[in-house]
């Protein structure tokens, strides 16, 4: 049986002012054997109060909380659960006498909702309650609306998922709104958060990549959900993503060797060639962005001016990027005496050509690769590539609006960044 994980929110407190609906009364005695537990639940009309409003045909404002409150001394609240007709559930919090029990996530608009609540008597009797009530509509029709990445389909571990916002939510409450209806759900269960990488990007990865053959699911809840002045959740089509094999190549820049794993198990190694000094390569754990068979790399897409000592223009075979500054692990054949050997390229991670075609056939979007030992920068985190690896799991929670709040001048994602080339 295939288990599931579905991200929850935190819990918000709210309050509204209280009005009472008149409930007709009813109560059901004991069962006949006289033990209070085997009774069925009587009405628990009496018992309780709900904050909506009186008057028939009146609608309920998704702008404010539910509460639902135990009237007189003979009984309790023991649960309370409310449910619109799409399947969503309002979180709540319930009093630990059992008094009071009120919403902690809002209400969609323009929704149909039942709410059942449970009591306890005296005696130890279980009541119930089901009320049904309808929200009012928004007066505005501004929406938040969301994209989800990558494109549906197979990917290795190492790819995070990712949320595009159409406008921006820069309050920590709207955020913490905004997350708590992102869900994503594993198969196998992983634990995992978001991370606002800006004001309008959000990444979600698990503590550790994720399964090897997992089915991972994202949808947003978030329609028709007041998030702020005048904005509501908008639509956001849901995605699924499947991961295969757990692929991770390391490249040991001290050694001069590739080593390539599956499912934890070394299946190749491979000499190579990284950056020479002053182009060092960077360190870190990378992701896999594409595949290209072909590649033009000329050095003036990185700033070295053409017929410096260090330009080049030259054809390039079996590239796999892994930055969008332009590092790719790829076929170079002018350095195969120094492969094994020595760091002579201009970044990038060099290869036999019939290596790198290994490679290039057995990688896929998604897998990880991760330079150990080279004197180059760290892997930057989001503007580059998919650098989110390289956080350790508690700075990652401090990026969610749920648990820590996104860090101080955490870095901005370019979504029009170049795709320059290096050697």
């Amino acid at each position: 049986m295939s288990t599931e994980l579905f991200s929850r929110g935190a819990k918000a407190g709210l309050s509204c002012t209280l009005l009472v609906v008149a409930l007709g009364a009813g109560v059901t005695a004991c069962g006949a054997d006289g033990n209070p537990l085997a009774a069925d639940p009587y009405d628990a009309a009496d018992q309780i109060t709900f904050s909506g409003p009186t008057e028939a045909g009146k609608k309920v404002d998704p702008d404010k909380p539910l509460v639902v409150t135990a009237t007189g001394s003979d009984g309790h609240l023991t649960d309370v659960s409310a449910e619109d007709a799409t399947g969503r559930h309002v979180a709540g919090e319930l009093a630990a006498d059992g008094s009071r029990w009120h919403s902690t996530s809002p209400l969609a608009a323009g929704a149909h909702y039942t709410l059942t609540v449970r009591t306890e008597n005296d005696d130890g009797a279980p009541g119930r309650k089901v009320l049904t009530f309808d929200t009012s509509k928004p007066a505005t029709t501004r929406r938040l609306n969301i994209e989800f990445g990558p494109e549906a389909g197979t990917y290795g571990v190492g790819e995070p998922l990712v949320a595009e916002l159409d406008q921006p939510v820069k309050d920590k409450a709207q955020r913490a709104i905004v997350e708590r209806g992102l869900q994503v759900r594993s198969t196998p269960a992983v634990q995992g958060s978001w991370y606002w990488v800006d004001d309008k990007q959000l990444h979600y990865r698990p503590r550790d990549y994720w399964p090897a053959n997992a089915t991972v699911e994202v949808r947003s809840t978030l329609e028709d959900i007041r998030i702020a002045d005048g904005l509501y959740g908008g639509s956001a089509k849901p995605l699924t993503i499947t991961t295969g094999d757990r692929v991770v190549a390391v490249t040991d820049a001290a050694t001069h060797a590739m080593t390539v794993y599956r499912n934890d198990e070394k299946i190749k190694e491979i000499p190579v060639t990284t950056g020479k000094p002053g182009f060092e390569t960077r360190n870190g754990v990378k992701v896999v962005l594409a595949k290209q068979y072909f590649v033009r790399m000329k050095s003036s897409t990185v700033g070295i001016a053409a017929g410096s000592t260090d330009s080049y223009d030259l054809p390039v075979y079996y590239a796999t990027r892994v930055t969008w500054s332009g590092e790719f692990v790829h076929a170079a054949p002018w350095s195969i005496g120094s492969q094994g050997i020595a760091n002579v390229s201009h970044g990038c991670t060099g290869m036999s050509t019939p290596n790198a075609k290994w490679f290039f056939d057995h990688i896929h979007e998604g897998d990880v690769v991760q330079v150990v030992n080279s004197k180059g920068d760290p892997m930057e985190l989001f503007d580059n590539g998919y650098g989110d690896w390289n956080l350790s799991w508690q700075k990652w929670l401090q990026g969610s609006a749920l648990s820590g709040g996104p860090q101080a001048g955490s870095p901005q994602a370019d979504q029009s960044r170049l795709r320059p080339q290096s050697l």
